[in-house]
């Protein structure tokens, strides 16, 4: 079968700088794409060419007849006065779905999502919440390809792990930029770096993230045998040239244009291979106080809403913290109480005599009309890093910024040299605390590598809110994680307080409806699930019995997917057809149940 989408020798250039030249790639069905690269590198710009919101400056791109794609960019946006509700009927309208299909859409996508409320305005929703509605609302138009922008930005880790599940068992193709280390291992089964150290401008491997990565130093080693063995024989043909020889045969003369050619191959080669990173390094104060911050049965509400209560927590030097929970469970509520902004509804705050505390705000709040120079250095031409003075652009250079960038408005970066500058700016400020809130987002990999390192190597103590799950591994030496209805608990590590929130979840999901089963309550005519209308008891049995039917479904599907990954499967034909052919029973049972259950719901009104 024909590719879905075939792109051939696509470049594009924003002033003088390429960002990328002659790429050639296909995107077939099953493919799932992750594409990475340095901030700056085009990855943004490719996806919205593939959309058609940007056109190549030279190159094309086909797509298969009657081919849809859906595209869910960095910023979710919405219009005023939209609902949960009214963003997923205009994605219906727009996908042109039979008006007797709709329901059902609706109801499964929504309830997968985990949507509770149908009329919540979006202006209300969190960045993880309008981030969920904006890929809901591309699945209901049924793609062939969904393109996804740093989908896990806002997004906390419930959150991305619906998606990772989501993808997994998704018939479309799919293409992601992100930086999610975890993520690209668990979803991607191609992986595709745009970076100018390649030849061609790219390196695309078969496999998730961890193959990418030994094919790629597999790749760079092999370019580095060639770049040296180039090297030797450039140095041979200028020596040759330096004793001036003439060309007065056709053979000198040959030989002449090939140490030309060669010299000017080696200068491209050097030039690509020539790598730059960001200089992240965190000051410290340097106090030698053992107590820097101490929680005394801190509880914080919201109305009737408690967030937490009677945590205790003592913040000493050298203690990496990370701070885990689903949105909206408290975590920058926390950092906003241990910064002073707020003050606590219960319980009290204790901190050392002259403590200082940098904050790292998730919103980057930049002024956008400000040139990088003055947000670097706001009174002068020169910053002052540990007792040195160091020049702007020296400072900017750091943070990988030329000297033309000094004169460049701030809103004119993007999010992840917006990042950048936010650190820049920190790291002029010795710290007793670290307060990060959400670092990593739109964060390339490389500077994610050096920012691990430097909080590794802080002497103060941090604390780290993420969703990162790499990040959480490698810096967190505790955790205190937060489930969202009022308990608040400490961990040894990640996966310990993943198994909490799991029995969490599942204590609360005894006392109340769970998001499917809320979700079906309204999705029928938009009416609160209290106006009830009688119908049959049987059919009464059937629809309380549908939420464990879904369950048990759902998990059979996650079991039967799981079983493709053992060798044993794969490297039998037999059963991995019986597999393949199990998988697709269970699907339509899952999704015969959703239909089932939204018109069960809207029978009873």
């Amino acid at each position: 079968m024909a590719p879905i989408i075939s792109a051939h020798e696509l470049s594009k250039r924003y002033g003088v700088a390429p960002l990328f030249k002659n790429i050639s790639f296909n995107i077939s069905e099953g493919d799932r794409i992750g594409v990475i690269g340095p901030n700056g590198s085009g990855k943004s710009t490719l996806l919205a060419m593939l959309d058609g919101r940007v056109k190549p400056d030279s190159g094309n791109i086909a797509l298969r007849k009657g081919a849809r794609l859906s595209c869910v960019t960095q910023v979710s946006e919405f219009a005023s006065g939209d609902t949960v509700r009214s963003v997923i009927e205009s994605a219906l309208e727009r996908a042109d779905v039979r008006h007797e299909d709709r329901l059902s859409r609706f109801a499964e996508t929504l309830g997968r999502a985990g949507f509770t409320d149908f009329e919540t305005p979006t202006a209300t929703l969190s960045g993880g919440w309008r981030k969920r509605l904006a890929i809901a609302a591309a699945l209901v138009e049924e793609p062939d390809v969904l393109l996804l922008d740093e989908p896990t930005n806002h997004l906390d880790i419930a959150g991305i792990k619906w998606l990772e599940t989501l993808l997994r068992n998704a018939t479309f193709a799919s293409v992601v930029v992100t930086h999610d280390r975890y993520f690209l291992e668990n979803v991607s089964n191609e992986m595709m770096e745009i970076n100018r150290a390649y030849a061609d401008g790219f390196l695309r491997v078969r496999g998730n993230y961890g193959a990418f990565l030994e094919a790629k130093e597999e790749h760079l080693h092999a370019q580095k045998k060639r770049q040296d063995a180039l090297a030797n024989r450039v140095h041979i043909e200028r020596e040759w040239l330096r004793r001036g020889p003439k060309a007065r045969t056709t053979k000198s003369k040959a030989r002449i244009d090939k140490a030309h050619e060669m010299i000017g191959e080696l200068g491209g080669m050097n030039a690509r291979s020539a790598t730059s990173t960001a200089n992240i390094d965190f000051p410290s104060s340097g106090r030698q106080t053992k107590q820097l911050i101490r929680l005394d049965g801190v509880g914080y509400s919201i109305g009737d809403r408690k967030l937490f209560d009677k945590l205790q927590f003592t913040f000493t030097p050298g203690m990496r913290v990370g701070l885990v929970g689903p949105n909206g469970s408290g975590k920058t509520t926390l950092l906003r109480l241990l910064r002073g902004d707020i003050e606590p509804t219960s319980g009290e705050i204790f901190k050392a005599d002259a403590l200082r505390i940098v904050y790292f705000d998730q919103n980057r709040e930049l002024d956008p009309n400000v040139t990088l120079r003055r947000a670097l250095a706001p009174d002068s031409d020169s910053v002052i890093y540990r007792d040195r003075v160091i020049h702007v652009a020296a400072w900017a250079a750091k943070f990988l910024f030329t000297g033309e960038d000094l004169n460049r408005p701030v809103g004119k970066f993007s999010g992840g040299e917006r990042a950048r500058i936010l650190i820049a700016q920190l790291m002029v400020q010795p710290a007793d605390v670290l307060l990060l809130d959400e670092p990593t987002n739109d964060l390339d990999i490389p500077t994610l590598e050096i920012l691990e390192e430097s909080l590794l190597e802080y002497p103060g103590a941090l604390v780290l809110v993420t969703h990162d799950r790499y990040m959480l591994d490698r810096v967190s030496t505790i955790v205190i994680g937060l489930d969202g209805m009022g308990a608040a608990e400490r961990f040894a590590d990640y996966s310990q307080w993943e198994t909490w929130q799991r029995s969490q979840l599942s204590k609360g999901a005894n006392k109340t409806p769970n998001g499917n089963e809320r979700a079906r309550e309204v999705l029928a005519s938009g009416r609160p699930a209290s106006a009830k209308r009688k119908f049959s008891f049987s059919e009464t049995e059937e629809l309380q019995g549908i939420p464990e039917r879904v369950a048990e479904a759902e998990e059979e599907l996650r079991v039967q997917c799981a079983a493709l990954e053992d060798p044993a499967v794969t490297g039998d034909a037999s059963r991995l057809q019986k597999s393949c052919l199990r998988i697709e029973e269970v699907q339509k049972s899952v999704d015969d149940l959703y239909a089932r259950w939204a018109e069960l719901e809207q029978r009873k009104g």
